[in-house]
């Protein structure tokens, strides 16, 4: 059994779903280097509407514990690389 993992909320000030994916994108690539943060999972959330969630990135884990980059709902094969966000 392994230990709970942990969910930081960060509300922001942002009003479209487009900024709030081009924040988490920043952030990602920024802060990508600390294993602590699974950006694969990351989610958004209408503040008011928490419990609807909108996964940005394919959540599959690829060889060597990397994740695959393309968009939730890619099609064809995952990559490490390819950067196929959602519009």
């Amino acid at each position: 059994m392994s230990a709970p993992r942990w969910v930081i909320h960060l509300p922001t000030t942002l009003t479209s779903l487009g900024e709030a994916v081009a924040l988490t994108v920043a952030l990602r690539d920024s802060l990508g280097h600390v294993t602590a943060i699974d950006f694969g999972e990351a989610t958004l959330s209408e503040e008011d509407r928490q419990f609807l969630r909108t996964r940005i990135w394919c959540d599959v884990r690829l060889d060597g514990g990397y994740r695959c980059r393309r968009r939730a709902d890619h099609g064809g094969p995952c990559s490490t690389t390819a950067e196929d966000l959602p519009r």
